[in-house]
């Protein structure tokens, strides 16, 4: 099974209304201290996919910054907020309340 694929599958387990973080992501699909190529794996998915990449967020609880403006920004937030996952602050999600627990 490719890098990637073990990436995809892990985030796939992330439920509905609950976040990952990059480096909560690779430690589950046993890429320890791999956080940044998680966010290459994400990146490289093609448009419309069923991996549910939005479920992921930086380690502070935000949105990561993506290259070429922030469409992909919006979106994110979007689908996040329509699962009922709040940003507190503005831009931050309280990790505590949304973080999904692997297990």
């Amino acid at each position: 099974m490719s890098l990637h694929h073990r990436i995809h599958e892990t985030v796939r387990r992330i439920p509905s209304g609950r976040v990952a973080t990059y480096g909560q992501v690779a430690a589950a699909a046993g890429l320890p201290g791999r956080a940044l190529y998680v966010g290459f794996a994400l990146a490289a998915l093609p448009e419309g996919t069923d991996v549910p990449w939005h479920r992921v967020v930086n380690a502070r609880g935000g949105i990561s910054p993506r290259a070429g403006g922030g469409a992909a920004e919006k979106i994110q937030r979007i689908l996040l907020e329509s699962e009922g996952v709040v940003f507190e602050d503005g831009d931050r999600i309280e990790l505590e309340r949304f973080r999904w627990e692997d297990g």
